[in-house]
């Protein structure tokens, strides 16, 4: 396939097209009509959720083919919450078959390449995938969870935490229960998407060693976690045996080490599965504290919303484009504000380019502008291989230097490995002045040595910013901008406010990233604030 991308995804589209023209969605935009993708471009806009939303508030109600011609929808799997409001994506037989194969793709290459983790058990954590249910039924939440319901029964014994630990709620209890179930085995793959689940994990497990330890010696489960009791009598039988073995073996970790990390109870040679790139980037380097020298394979570009790439290498957010299960078209990004931007197909990328990703699926989606932004960095046979920047909607711009997320996350990681400090969590967002606006680099205080050395992160991290947007570096030249400015916060705040963000918005835990850029130019009126540093003089340019 990935040497015909053209045809691959023209056969594709053709076959999406037939099938879903009789829905109320494609007699309205004649899909019988269509033989070629010129044709759909020249009858379906580009356009977001709010386009398909009308049919697929009917399809809510129980008018399927409104939107779809499968007549049965397993779940609606639900976004992580990016925008004002979730959205409902239908789970369908065919989105089952395309999500499966994805999945089957990147393991079955990560086995051929690390044959040593073959049949080794897998710590992944799931969601809930029946968070609510809709008015005819129908349940809404994680897909992750219904697939790992799904899981045939003989390959269920491999992984160590069952789909219905995706009910607990509360992150401190879900952390310790996968560890309860995953601690004891010697582990051959982790996998969360988030590299912060991984981090938090790890750090859980070292805060609560002595519970553990006592938990794993007796065959228990600490009755101090909010764990449903359903969910307890479900895990009964796979804790009840005492192992003073492994009890042993991980007491010895902590005399030796002080500490509890995964990198010293799970092999050395497990694989680590999480994405890599854009904001949660910044997590990995955590992971030799904890997780050691572990191999990393991005699990690629994937959303509620579907699957886009498939990474074939360790070390890289790259992966090949999955021309199998989606029809894909992209937007430069210097376009994405255009009415009649330039839109091209798979085939027709150029390394080095980035550009904005759109999803025709064969569950409801087209031409969908998920509003993330890509960047071609080679191609696999001819089919492009992409990795993820960030979302197109995270760009902050008070007086044209457009500085975007991906180039806050840039230069922080530079900025971070030359003064060796790694930050728990960090933001950027503009601050109005009437006289002059800045930017604010926002840091709990906790994080840092000291309160110099906050103000030397703030100015290296002004200059490297400045280096990677030349807009930014005239901006502040032509005194358009103010110096960038430390906003130093109390411990704790970054966790409290993700958590209410995450209230509000919706989404999981696994799904949910922290912002490194807050486009807000009021962002700092909404957030406690200790003391606020003039890290550089005004007429200091970086």
């Amino acid at each position: 396939m990935t040497h015909t991308p053209e045809s691959v995804q023209a056969d594709l589209l053709r076959r999406i097209l037939a099938r879903q023209a009789a829905t109320a969605f494609g007699k309205d935009h004649h899909f019988a009509t269509m033989k070629t993708p010129a044709d759909f471009a020249k009858i379906v806009p580009v356009r977001g959720y709010d386009y398909i939303e009308p049919y697929m508030q009917r399809v809510l109600k129980g008018e399927t083919t409104a939107l779809l011609a499968d007549k049965k929808i397993h779940m609606f799997a639900l976004t992580s919450g990016t925008t004002a409001t979730r959205k409902f994506i239908p789970v369908t037989d065919q989105y089952l078959a395309d999500y499966k194969r994805g999945w089957n793709l990147w393991g079955l290459k990560c086995y051929r390449d690390h044959p040593e983790v073959r049949l080794r058990p897998i710590v992944q954590m799931s969601g809930d995938w029946q968070e609510f249910f809709t008015e005819t039924g129908i349940p809404c939440g994680a897909v992750t969870g219904l697939t790992a319901q799904m899981q045939m029964r003989i390959i269920r014994w491999i992984y160590c935490v069952p789909a219905i630990v995706g009910k607990v709620k509360d992150p401190a209890a879900k952390y310790y229960l996968a560890l309860r179930l995953s601690m004891p085995r010697k582990a051959g793959m982790i996998i969360a998407a988030n590299p912060s689940t991984l981090v938090s994990l790890a750090r859980a497990g070292d805060a609560e060693k002595e519970s553990l330890l006592r938990d794993i010696r007796d065959g228990t489960l600490s009755d101090r976690f909010d764990i449903p009791a359903e969910v307890r009598a479900a895990v009964a039988p796979l804790i009840a045996k005492k192992n003073a073995e492994r009890t042993l073996f991980l007491e010895e970790i902590v005399r030796r080490t002080g500490t509890l990390y995964p990198k010293d109870y799970w092999p050395t040679d497990c694989i680590i599965g999480n994405w890599m790139g854009g904001s949660v980037g910044a997590y990995l380097r955590h992971f030799p504290k904890y997780y050691g020298q572990t191999p990393i394979r991005d699990v690629g570009l994937i959303a509620s919303e579907g699957r886009m790439t498939i990474p074939m290498d360790d070390g890289t957010p790259s992966g090949v484009l999955d021309i199998s299960s989606h029809f894909f078209e992209f937007i430069p990004e210097e376009e994405g504000d255009s009415k009649n931007p330039t839109v091209l197909a798979a085939h027709e990328l150029q390394e080095g380019r980035t550009y904005y990703i759109l999803l025709t699926t064969s569950y409801g989606l087209y031409r969908y502008n998920i509003f993330d932004v890509v960047r071609c960095t080679g191609f696999f046979n001819k089919t492009p291989l992409v990795e993820f920047l960030s979302k197109g909607a995270h760009f902050a711009n008070i007086t044209g230097e457009k500085v975007s997320e991906h180039q806050v996350n840039a230069a922080m990681a530079g900025v971070q490995r030359t003064m060796n400090v790694n930050l728990t969590a960090f933001s950027v967002a503009p601050c109005w002045d009437d006289e002059m606006p800045y930017y604010g680099l926002f840091i709990e205080r906790g994080d840092l040595e000291s309160r110099e050395q906050g103000v030397q992160l703030t100015g290296a991290l002004e200059k490297s910013l400045a280096a990677i947007n030349i807009e930014y570096a005239s901006k502040r030249e032509s005194q358009r901008l103010g110096p960038m400015r430390l906003f130093l916060l109390p411990d704790h705040t970054w966790h409290q406010w993700d958590r209410d963000r995450l209230t509000r918005t919706g989404g999981t835990l696994e799904q949910y990233k922290h912002p490194c850029l807050i486009a807000d130019p009021k962002f700092r009126e909404t957030i406690r604030i200790d003391e606020e540093v003039h890290a550089a003089p005004a007429s200091q340019v970086p």
